[in-house]
């Protein structure tokens, strides 16, 4: 092995990607998303500063600067907001692989090529339910099969980008198999 596989690292940096976004995101709702809001914000706080010292002859104005600082409240419930967006998007990711069973077939000459890419998928936290060898034709490259219109399709764009393969729609000879992944293998494997 020499190391991550590219779309391995690509998929790291996207979910990077996306968690600076989510983070920059969150911020700005707490900071009203503009920098006008940001001054905003600071301006209660020095008016604040100036009432608070009239604040000690009268009693009347010592709540009102000390509420304003309280839409500070408004953050406190953005920190809630902000637990379940980056929670949400790490289970949803890590939970697609381990569902989709996979079956594996070898398409080409090298023996063992579907124990080998299924010991691989497994290392990766993916069931494998099969090998056997796909002798019905010749397919170009490694590429995972999923059924049109259901939750298989995450799943081999995920599979896919974790092992650098094409990811295709079910083809009329393996339309009617079984739910799960179709896994066919060819001598550009490369494995994890």
């Amino acid at each position: 092995m020499s190391g991550p596989s590219p779309a391995r690292i690509g998929g790291i940096g996207l979910i990077g990607v996306a968690v600076v976004a989510a983070v920059i995101g969150l911020v700005s709702l707490g900071t009203g998303g503009s920098d006008e809001g940001a001054d905003a914000t600071a301006a209660p706080p020095t008016e604040s500063v100036a009432p608070a010292t009239p604040a000690t002859s009268n009693p009347n104005e010592v709540p009102l600067p000390s509420f304003a600082p309280t839409p500070a409240a408004a953050p406190t419930t953005t920190p809630a907001a902000v637990a379940p967006p980056v929670a949400a998007a790490v289970p949803d990711a890590g939970s697609v692989a381990p569902t989709m069973p996979l079956r594996i077939y070898n398409n080409s000459t090298i023996s063992g090529l579907a124990a080998t890419a299924a010991a691989d998928f497994q290392r990766g936290g993916w069931t494998v339910s099969d090998t056997t060898n796909y002798p019905d034709g010749i397919i170009p490259t490694s590429t995972v099969y999923y059924r049109p219109g259901t939750a298989e399709q995450a799943s081999a764009q995920r599979l896919a980008d974790e092992f650098g393969l094409r990811v295709e729609p079910r083809f009329q000879g393996i339309q009617d198999a079984s739910p799960g992944l179709i896994v066919i293998v060819t001598r550009d494997f490369k494995g994890a």
